[in-house]
């Protein structure tokens, strides 16, 4: 998170292309990447990514609905998982296993619970609907420290208002990387989101 606060979400991907597109993203400077767990075999891309990226590179899983996700995504090498949801019984098997947690919340409701469980940051998710004044608004409630990466819809030039509001970082799902996205297109899109976010670490 304090190398670089984006996470590259590889819904789709498929372990004949993950490793290349892996590769492409940590040259453009990315250090956490999560494969969905309705991505086509996401296991056998998490261990791909692992073993080909090393432990520099924050390799886990998003999409993890249930505790036995967490245990397949551990045996595999991930070592971070992400959730769509606050599931608490989710979270607390992250925590046993190792494992960093960032669930997704949609509430204040939801995020005191996630971070009660021992969640590590929470995704506001869906972040086409949570604007940059709900995130301020609930960052004012939330004790110090707390990490929000708003996810869904994030875009370049839509990040600033985000951060300006409080985000410590992001989760970058289409706009980086589509079924189909070649491993030079996914390089190029990293490097756009990579300048915006160290040019409103200038800027702030």
């Amino acid at each position: 998170m304090d190398r670089l606060p984006l996470v590259a979400i590889l819904r789709g991907v498929t372990p004949e292309e993950v490793v290349p597109i892996g590769r492409a993203l940590v040259e453009a400077g990315f250090s956490i990447i999560e494969v969905p767990l309705n991505s086509p075999r996401p296991l056998e891309s998490i261990r791909a990514l692992a073993e080909d990226l090393g432990p520099e590179v924050l390799v886990g899983a998003g999409t993890v609905l249930a505790p036995e996700g967490v245990t397949e995504v551990a045996a595999a090498g991930g070592r971070i998982i992400v959730m769509p949801h606050g599931d608490p019984a989710v979270i607390r098997a992250a925590k046993a296993a190792g494992l960093l947690c960032v669930p997704g919340v949609s509430t204040a409701t939801e995020g005191f619970a996630a971070l009660a469980a021992g969640a590590d940051a929470l995704k506001l998710f869906p972040a086409e609907l949570l604007t940059p004044r709900v995130l301020k608004a609930m960052l004012s409630v939330f004790p110090r420290g707390t990490r929000f990466l708003p996810v869904g819809g994030i875009v370049p030039e839509g990040m600033g208002e985000f951060v300006a509001a409080g985000a410590a970082g992001f989760g970058l799902g289409s706009a980086l990387y589509k079924p189909g996205a070649t491993a030079d297109e996914v390089g190029e899109r990293a490097r756009r989101f990579v300048e915006a976010w160290r040019a409103l670490r200038r800027q702030g």
